[in-house]
């Protein structure tokens, strides 16, 4: 069988992973920023949900880390191959136990990428390979990490905001730092998830900056209007999410996830999947995908809509005089224009729509996804790639993206379309 091939690491991945870092200490400082800043005035409340947010957020990184961990250190030749102590800190376990342990694993991932990413780009040495594995690895854990931190974060920073009608300093830069955690993350992870994918045309600017954008149109209002109605009932808003929550975490079960190695790990990825559709849409399984992700939008534009409708029934009408009508029409507004560009992006601005002419040997054009990512792959650089190829990422992308109609089709009948994880 052919092995299809991928571009080994370059300057642009390096200047993702030095990003990446840099965006997630100054998320992490912002964070204790304003997490002292409710200690010095009183507010233990806030600072409670602020730091049990922080903790939750670290706790699900670091076991999904854990888990990886782990599971690479079975896979034939890993820990033998150039650069392998770099990303598994060799047989030193115990070492990096005890770093999760104290929620350091997520950083010292960071730090291995950058320090291997620049070993393999700048000194051009071998384990380029090794680079590759840890940037698909990392934009997962950041994915993770967003929507389970900062966006609830960013969630109670405007419902503080509401709650009190005033701002301070702190609170913006908190705002600021959360929308480009989860900004960065939206073209991180979707470039990442791509790369698995060689046969298909790669993400242009245009088309990253088209997609981002209907994700955020998408995502803001879902955050604005869960913001608005803690505002109002925010003792309820613990009981909505509670409610939602084991409702798709069943769904997720139900279309036979098998992302992790483990069954424990498995459950943890369908839990932190219920999270993620609680605040966006996130394709898990083959087949259907169409059906799934309209029924689910609509769900979300029922819910967002009664979110709205409570806030404006039971809102305070002299201090949201200012902001409420205007809110009131916006929202839905700006939902209405994600859906737009959403539309807008698989008719226009999708990299299949400019697939350059397929070459030898590269696969047929109707080839599935699944065959592709199931493939024996290779790194441009090293014939012992195939050993190392993150299976679990590439198992993910063959479920986030299907080829256009062909002779077969798509599994769930559509012709033309890919499918998108957020």
């Amino acid at each position: 069988m052919e092995r299809a091939s991928f571009s080994k690491y370059s300057w642009i991945d390096f200047a993702f992973s030095v990003v990446g870092v840099c965006t997630f200490l100054v998320d992490w400082g912002s964070d204790v920023w304003v997490a002292t800043e409710f200690y010095r005035r009183g507010e233990l409340v806030w600072f409670g949900l602020l730091l049990g947010l922080m903790l939750l957020s670290s706790v699900v990184v670091q076991m999904f880390s854990w888990f990886w961990f782990r599971y690479d250190r079975e896979l034939p030749g890993f820990g033998t191959q150039a650069g392998a102590g770099t990303v598994l800190f060799g047989d030193r376990a115990e070492l990096f136990c005890l770093l999760h342990v104290l929620q350091l694993g997520f950083l010292c991932r960071h730090i291995s990428a950058i320090r291997q990413g620049f070993r393999v780009w700048w000194r051009k040495q071998e384990g380029s390979e090794y680079a590759v594995y840890l940037t698909h690895d990392l934009s997962m854990l950041r994915l993770i990490e967003t929507f389970c931190e900062s966006a609830p974060q960013l969630t109670l920073m405007i419902y503080v905001m509401l709650r009190t009608n005033k701002a301070r300093t702190v609170q913006f830069v908190s705002i600021a730092a959360s929308t480009t955690s989860i900004a960065w993350m939206v073209v991180d992870y979707h470039r990442s998830l791509r790369s698995f994918l060689p046969d298909k045309a790669k993400q242009g600017w245009g088309s990253s900056l088209v997609y981002f954008l209907w994700n955020l149109l998408l995502i803001a209002p879902r955050v604005a209007a869960l913001a608005l109605f803690s505002s109002v009932l925010p003792g309820y808003v613990a009981a909505h999410f509670l409610l939602l929550w084991p409702v798709f975490v069943l769904w997720v079960w139900k279309q036979g996830t098998d992302f992790m190695d483990s069954t424990g790990g498995e459950w943890l990825y369908r839990a932190t999947v219920g999270l993620i559709w609680y605040f966006s849409w996130f394709n898990v399984a083959e087949g259907h995908t169409r059906g799934r992700s309209f029924i689910y939008h609509a769900f979300m534009t029922v819910d967002g809509g009664l979110l709205l409708g409570t806030w404006w029934f039971y809102r305070d009408p002299v201090q949201t005089e200012a902001y409420g009508l205007a809110l009131l029409l916006a929202l839905p507004l700006t939902s209405l224009l994600g859906l737009l560009f959403k539309s807008l992006y698989y008719c226009c601005f999708h990299p299949r729509l400019w697939r350059p002419p397929l070459r030898e040997p590269a696969p047929p054009d109707d080839l599935p996804d699944a065959q592709v990512a199931s493939r024996d792959f290779s790194i441009q650089d090293d014939p012992l790639s195939a050993q190392i190829l993150n299976r679990r990422m590439a198992r993910h992308a063959a479920r986030f993206y299907r080829d256009p109609g062909g002779g077969g089709g798509n599994s769930d009948g559509t012709n033309g379309t890919e499918t998108s994880p957020l």
